[in-house]
């Protein structure tokens, strides 16, 4: 368990919001709670969260646009609850850069099991003796030690999918990785819950390659190998 890690919880109703931080908080978590997305902004720009469990039906602003727009300027990891659970409502949530996606209703272990699994997926600190190894992709270096993502002198923000999937391909340069081996390795710390799906990883790599590549759509560096997989071919 992150014991200490503080987590946003956003839901419009009450009830639930107040259960959930209470739960957490019994469970070794810091929780704070937003009614709504204008209330989850005021508590993001003043606090400093690791994760954001973020309702997807809210009144106003809902939780998808609330996602994207936090996807702008912060890779915090979000675990989306809705009552939606049709596959095309999951890949949705995807592409707004969630990180997984809880259907409504759900076990509370169920949310426990989720929420330090992505946590786990998220880079550790790095050590201050471990020397760095990068991987220079063009204008872009990814360090595999630190898991972090540069151009230039700019970060690049990676989702906690985005970073594992990085991590995977940065221990395996130049190697073909099929999408049921990207599957398998991405569920591998999965604990509970619904699996990464393959159509969940071609979404993945189309979002890792608009931050990577300066023609996603020919990728020179995140490549489709034929009848393989996809590769990282860095420089």
């Amino acid at each position: 368990m992150d014991i200490g890690a503080h987590l946003l919880i956003v839901d419009d109703d009450e009830r639930i919001r107040t259960l959930l931080q209470k739960f957490l908080m019994r469970n070794g978590f810091m929780a704070t709670g937003a009614r709504d997305a204008a209330h989850a902004r005021v508590l993001l720009d003043g606090l400093s969260f690791d994760m954001i469990v973020l309702d997807v039906m809210m009144p106003g602003e809902d939780g998808l646009s609330l996602c994207r727009d936090i996807r702008k300027t912060a890779t915090t990891p979000i675990l989306l609850l809705t009552a939606k659970g049709e596959a095309d409502d999951r890949i949705e949530g995807l592409e707004a850069g969630a990180d997984d996606y809880l259907s409504k209703p759900f076990e509370p272990k169920e949310l426990l099991l989720r929420i330090n699994a992505i946590l786990r997926r998220m880079p550790a600190p790095p050590e201050d003796a471990t020397v760095p190894q990068v991987l220079h992709l063009g204008p872009v270096r990814y360090d595999i030690e630190r898991g972090e993502m540069w151009q230039g002198q700019d970060p690049v923000r990676l989702t906690a999918t985005e970073a594992a999937l990085m991590r995977i391909f940065a221990h395996q340069p130049a190697e073909a990785l099929s999408r049921g081996e990207l599957v398998s390795l991405l569920n591998r710390d999965k604990v509970g819950g619904e699996p990464v799906q393959e159509r969940a990883v071609d979404v993945q790599i189309t979002r890792l390659r608009r931050k990577i590549e300066m023609n996603p759509k020919q990728p020179r560096y995140l490549q489709t190998v034929r009848g393989a997989g996809y590769m990282l071919a860095p420089d």
